[in-house]
Parts: C-alpha cells; sequence; structure tokens
C-alpha cells in the first residue's frame, strides 16, 4: 500500500503553506506508520524533505533531508513521536513554498515494570573504571552512528537476524526502580545459544566493528543507507569489518553474553539519525497505516 500526501492534508492555519492552486511539490511514502516505524517515500529528486516534530516538552526538532538521484528519501519514527509533519520543495523547479503533510502515526503500549525497595547500588552506580570505559565507548561509536551511506541499500524490509530464537524483551519495554523511570530498552532481545550465527537482515555496509565496548561488548553496526543502522550486541564472534559490504543473509558474527549481559542473547537495535526504531516491524514490510 502507498499512501499519498499532498495538498488535501494541508492546514488552512499554517503559515506560508502552498494552497491549492500553487504548484507543489508530490511526495507519497510507504512502509510502517506508527510509533518506532519508518516509511521509503518517493518524490523528486533532488527534493528537500524536513522532518519535523514536537517532543514531549514542546520543543520542535527538525532533521533536513535529500531525496536521492532515485527520489527516494527514508524516514524514521523515534519511540514517543506523536506529531509529526513533512515539508518538501525541490530547489530545481520553480516551487517556492514548501509543500506541508501532516504523518499520522499509530500510538503503542510499552511493556513497563516497576520494582521498589532495591539498595542504592542495584540502580545505577559505576566505578570511576567503568565510567572511563563507557566514556571511551562512547567515543568509538560515534563514528558508526554517523555514517551516511549515499547508497540506499535498504529496499524491501528486514528478515530476524537469527534463524530460530525465543523472544525475550520487545522494543521499548521500560524499568522504573525505586520510582525513576529509566531509560528505555530500545532493543529486541532475542535469545539462543552462544554461537548461534547472525545472518545480516538486510544489504548494507559495516559502519563498526567492536569487541570492547562497555554496555554493548562485541557489536557490529550496519548502515542500510541514508542514516538508518541496525546494531547488534553482546557477540561472542565478528565475522567483518568496517567499511565491508554485507548482503541479505550473511553471516556477521555469532550470538554471545559480552558486555553488560545477563546471557547469551542477540539484542538487535535499529536507529534513524539518531531516532529508535523498532527493527522487528521491518520484518513485515511494506506493511503500513492510512492516514485517517
Amino acid at each position: 500500500m502507498v499512501v499519498l500526501i499532498g495538498a488535501c492534508c494541508q492546514k488552512e492555519s499554517e503559515a506560508n503553506l502552498a494552497t491549492s492552486d500553487e504548484p507543489t511539490t508530490p511526495i507519497s511514502c510507504k512502509g510502517v506508520f506508527t510509533q518506532g516505524g519508518l516509511v521509503l517515500c518517493q518524490t523528486e529528486p533532488g527534493t528537500i524533505v524536513e522532518v519535523i516534530r514536537d517532543t514531549k516538552s514542546n520543543k520542535r526538532q527538525s532533521i533536513k533531508i535529500v531525496a536521492d538521484k532515485n527520489g527516494q528519501a527514508l524516514i524514521g519514527f523515534d519511540r514517543d513521536d506523536e506529531d509529526v509533519f513533512l515539508t518538501a520543495i525541490n530547489p530545481n523547479t520553480s516551487v517556492e513554498i514548501p509543500t506541508f503533510h501532516p504523518i499520522y502515526l499509530k500510538s503503542r503500549e510499552y511493556s513497563i515494570s516497576r520494582i521498589d525497595g532495591l539498595p542504592p547500588s542495584q540502580v545505577s552506580t559505576f566505578t570511576k573504571t567503568q565510567y572511563a570505559h563507557i566514556r571511551a565507548s562512547t567515543a568509538r561509536k560515534k563514528p558508526g552512528f554517523a555514517s551516511r551511506q549515499k547508497t540506499l541499500w535498504f529496499k524491501d524490509g528486514f528478515t530476524y537476524p537469527l534463524k530460530t530464537f525465543v523472544k525475550t524483551s520487545p522494543f521499548g519495554a521500560q524499568r522504573i526502580l525505586n520510582g525513576e523511570a529509566k531509560r528505555p530498552h530500545y532493543g529486541v532481545d532475542i535469545a539462543a545459544p552462544t554461537g548461534t550465527p547472525i545472518y545480516a537482515p538486510a544489504d548494507g555496509v559495516v559502519s563498526l566493528a567492536d569487541d570492547d565496548l562497555y554496555f554493548e561488548g562485541q557489536m557490529v553496526m550496519l548502515d542500510h543507507g541514508q542514516g538508518l543502522i541496525s546494531m547488534y550486541l553482546h557477540m561472542s564472534d565478528i565475522a567483518v569489518t568496517p567499511g565491508q559490504q554485507v548482503k541479505r543473509g550473511q553471516k556477521i558474527g555469532a550470538v554471545g553474553s559480552t558486555g553488560r549481559s545477563t546471557g547469551p542473547h542477540l539484542c538487535w537495535r535499529l536507529k534513524w539519525r539518531n531516532r529508535n526504531l523498532d527493527p522487528e516491524l521491518l520484518t513485515q514490510w511494506p506493511q503500513e497505516d492510512k492516514h485517517d
């Protein structure tokens, strides 16, 4: 299903928006229109697409992307995104006023667990040595997240990175310890024995392969194009190197329990330009909801 987004969705109250008798830049999107989802939009090559959202603190954030030579642009939605809008304008045409497009996302309910009465040592404490390792790990991850492959390797969704597994924790789950809300779990945890092969869910380029990260342990990042980065945490073995191109179904490593982990499993994560997405949703591609 393809959702056409055009002048019919504009709001008259918005200033400086195209009206029905003005030329507009066409854009249509398909994918998963829900919190944590992803859509692939088709427009004119070179079109500047601005993705705008209002945060919980009522701050407006925006990201500008440029449609590739085929007129395609990926757009991802964070765990808690609610109001998302697009503007599209092609600088190579006579259109001077951006076309305004609201995106209606399906909301989700996430697993919340509350644990009270824990001693402070079990909530959040690190030694100086651990803090140093965390800071070093954060610095080493930055190039992997900053990778921006111009080639859009992502085309038609993901396959699961393991052939057999048991899902133990869904995307977005959150714990509240002693009344303090901890950071949501942005990965999908899938349990499997140590050494179980991990396969690339889609084509991409390795943007990071690191064997000593504090939280993640051994981890691989794959850049699927336009800022879409998938991650594979707690691995026991890494079978790829940075800069290597991989194909869907190619082995990239093996399940382990390295880093901050309590047992062998794969934590599978996905980001689009620093927004946290649910990788499992992309195994349903191109399923999406209408904007109604």
